[in-house]
Parts: C-alpha cells; structure tokens; sequence
C-alpha cells in the first residue's frame, strides 16, 4: 500500500513519478489542547508509518489538528473502531473523517526508490552499500546494474546525507598503477574530488582521484595503531597519506612514514601539519625497499627527540584570601619556569607496517641482513626483541569457506610457506633456507581483515622478523 509506483522501463531519472495518494482515516481532536494525551491513548490506532508525522491539521479546516489511522479503521465504518475509539466519540473528544494521505519522491528512501526501477529479479542484489570519502559515494557497480548507474547516482545523490558527489569505479585498485589508484567515471553531482576525511580523530585532506584511501580499514587502522606503546619507533613503509601515522604519532610513537606516491606524500606532509605530529612524525618519498634500510641504518646513527611540555601541578589553596599585608603588591605575580619533558626514539623499531596487499610480500627481502653486526642490541644481550612485521596481502579463498577452521589453517600454511620463500633469498641473490615453521613460530598472528571479493580476502599477517634472517651478513649494502 504504501510502496512507491512501480515503473522498471525507466532510464532516466523522473522524480515527478513517484506520487501516491493513500485514503486513510483521520481522529480529529475538538480541542488541540488534548492532542498529545490523546496521542498517547491512541497508540494503538495510530499509523504504523516511519517518516510520516501522525499530527497533521484536520482535513475540514477551523484550525484544528488531527491523528492519523492505521488503514484497517475505516471513518464510515464502526466496526472498524476499537472500544477506545468509540468511547472517544461517544464523548465527543475526536471525530472519524476520511484523510487522504499524499505520498511523493521526497518520501521515499533510496532502497524504496530504487526496488521499483530495477528488475524485480535483481532487487534482492541491490546496490545498496558505498564507500563514503568526505562528501564523494564511491560506487563498484557489478555489470548487470551498468544500465542504472545514472539513476543509481541521482537517487543516492538525493538520499544520502552529506553526498555531492558520486563515482563508480572502472578497475581495480592498483592494477593500472603502482600508486593504487584507480580509475573511475564520474556519474553524478559536483565533480570535486578534494576530500577532508575524519579517521581517529584526525584530519585528512587529499584529492582522493590521485591517493589510495579505503574507508572500510577504520576500525584495521585503530586496531594496529592500538599496539603501539608511546616512545617507540615504527616504520610505515606503504603510509598512504597517514592512517595508521598520524594517529599513532598523536600517541606520541615516533614514526617514519613513506609513500611512493608524490600526491600520497604532499598529502601526509598536509596532516602532520594539520594534526601536529611534526615531532613524531616524518614523511618520505621514496621506493618501500630502499627506505626500509635506509631509515633502519639512519635510525642506528642518529638521535632523535621530542620535547614536551609537562602541565605543573596545582598548587594547593592556602585557605585563607585575606592579606595579612597593608600595602597591596603591584608586580606582576612571577611565572614558574615551564617543565619540559623529552622522549628519546629508541635505536631500533619495533614495528614495521606494510599496507600494500597486492605487493607487500615481495618487499621482505629488504629485510635480510638488515641488523648485521648489530646482535647486541636485541635479545639476549638486551630486553629489545626484533621488530614485528604488520605485512598486509590477500589470499584466494575460493571453494573454501572463509569462516571455516579448515579455511584459517590453509591460509596459516600458504603465509608460512611464501613468507619463508621471500626471507630466503635477497634482492641480490643470496640464498639461505628460511623454514616456514620458524615463521610459524615466530610470534605469527593472522588476521582476516575484509573480504575483497568472492574467493579473495584481505589479511594482515604480524610476525617477529626471524633472526638468522635480520642478522645474516652475506648481504651487500
């Protein structure tokens, strides 16, 4: 009854289309004074509908208000009426008139719309979920909803909140571009693509056409940034323009974050200015491989500090406000001098993050050797451990439920074996046998972060970089 007119040949958009007009009942109330209280009588009897005021002015005029029905309660019909209803009547408090309820375009949701324009065969697959980047819907139309897209468009530019602009998405996610962008057409709205995204209470501000950001990974970002403890230093090889940097740098963690992308760096250059992390937080611009042992050997080198200042504590109240002085002092009260506090970044990190799925696994040869002739600074002569790996990759999961123990324990296996491969063998050649079980053993958590598409999901594998890897010293630098 109250669904919007069906028409499943429409092409182009016609909001003037969706009209319905529904006759209901009406209680008109004789004295508007009442009408809350009678409200509250009537519940039951009132209109079961969402977003439909049920106090609406009395359809005969006079300046009285009225409480719509539920449809069932007909106004020329008593036996329609509930005892509470009659009773009211009787006592002359409302009186049962017809009420033609108007419903139009401006009613009805995106999903209500878009049911009666896609095939009914389709509708239980209907695009209903988007990524949201400030004010842009990223839309990823499966083909059999390419004939809709601009509809599509235009209802959701009209339906969601804070929504100027919609995009579909034409390819994969870095399989045109080492940068992870994607391309994209433009189907509805204001074509700006300058974004300010809120993530973890930071700001982000970038031209989401030209940086990799994915919305879905908020609660990943939160959950990893959540290890760090403040003072410690960590290495964020893939960086983007910041979500796991900035937050961890406002925990006080010393990071060193890098993109290969020129706009993903100009951007995280932005938000550690925005969000005030410049003492813990430096931006690079150079290939993952390289800065992995670049900033390893810097950070062995060189010493960095941040100075904070400590809020003094209060001093308690002498209890009494009455000088005990005649004369009243006219120099300004003294300042204390402002207490300071520095943290020193430690000479090792004690996290790596590698947030490129597609690619990640394949930069862990930069690994090998990287503290050689630096045992002692580690266990056993020291309480620091090796860093923990965060390397993020996908994994097929085809003809495998993905919830499924037997699906954790394949995908534990495949991990194992292709990390082991890559720690095996450096970029020059160099090879040694890395086995998977001391991955294995290795501190090694899995995590199923999303699922990407069907048989394909996204995990981030944590692991303690072994130490016949870290410390082999057959390799050139």
């Amino acid at each position: 009854m109250f669904r919007p007119p069906v028409n499943r040949l429409m092409k182009v958009l016609d909001r003037s289309f969706f009209q319905k007009t529904i006759p209901i009942s009406a209680a008109q109330v004789n004295d508007n004074r009442r009408i809350m209280s009678l409200k509250t009588e009537l519940k039951q009897e009132l209109l079961p509908l969402d977003r439909v005021l049920l106090v609406q002015p009395a359809p005969n005029g006079h300046g009285l208000k009225a409480l719509l029905l539920k449809p069932e309660i007909k106004a020329d019909d008593t036996s329609t009426w509930s005892q509470k209803l009659q009773d009211l009547v009787s006592a002359e408090e409302v009186a049962l008139t017809p009420y033609n309820l108007h419903l139009d375009y401006d009613y009805w949701n995106y999903h209500e719309i878009m049911s009666v324009i896609i095939p009914e065969d389709d509708s239980e697959e209907l695009p209903t979920s988007f990524s949201s980047v400030g004010h842009i819907a990223h839309l990823n139309l499966r083909w059999k909803f390419q004939p809709y897209k601009a509809i599509i468009a235009n209802v959701l530019l009209d339906k969601a909140s804070g929504i100027r602009t919609v995009i579909n998405k034409i390819d994969t996610v870095g399989s045109e571009s080492d940068y992870r962008t994607f391309s994209y057409e433009f189907l509805a709205g204001d074509p700006d693509m300058m974004v300010e995204a809120n993530a973890n209470k930071c700001i982000f501000r970038f031209d989401y056409s030209k940086v990799y950001w994915n919305p879905r990974l908020h609660t990943e970002h939160h959950r990893l940034v959540d290890l760090f403890q403040p003072g410690e230093a960590v290495c964020d090889v893939m960086a983007g323009v910041g979500p796991f940097a900035i937050p961890a740098g406002k925990k006080r963690v010393f990071v060193w974050a890098n993109d290969l992308n020129p706009e993903s760096y100009s951007s995280l250059q932005d938000a550690i200015k925005t969000n005030k992390v410049s003492k813990f937080v430096q931006a690079s611009n150079e290939d993952g491989r390289i800065f992995i042992r670049s900033t390893a050997q810097a950070l062995l080198r060189t010493t960095t500090k941040a100075s904070l200042p400590v809020k003094p504590p209060r001093e308690p109240s002498s209890g009494n406000s009455i000088s005990h002085s005649n004369h009243r002092s006219t120099s300004p009260p003294s300042r204390a001098p402002q207490i300071r506090r520095v943290l020193t970044a430690p000479r090792t990190f004690s996290h790596y993050i590698m947030n490129l799925p597609a690619t990640a696994i394949t930069f862990l040869p930069s690994f090998i050797g990287l503290y050689a002739g630096h045992e002692t600074l580690f266990s056993p002569y020291t309480e620091t451990p090796l860093p923990l790996i965060h390397m993020y990759c996908f994994v097929s999961t085809k003809d495998i439920d993905a919830d499924s123990s037997e699906c954790a324990a394949a995908v534990r296996t495949q991990l194992c074996r292709d990390i082991a491969a890559q720690l095996s063998c450096d970029e020059f050649g160099h090879a040694a046998t890395v086995n998977p079980a001391t991955v294995n053993h290795g501190q090694l958590v899995i995590k199923d972060v999303r699922d990407v598409s069907p048989g394909k999901r996204m995990y981030c594998a944590s692991f303690r970089l072994p130490a016949e890897v870290a410390f082999r010293r057959d390799v050139e630098t």
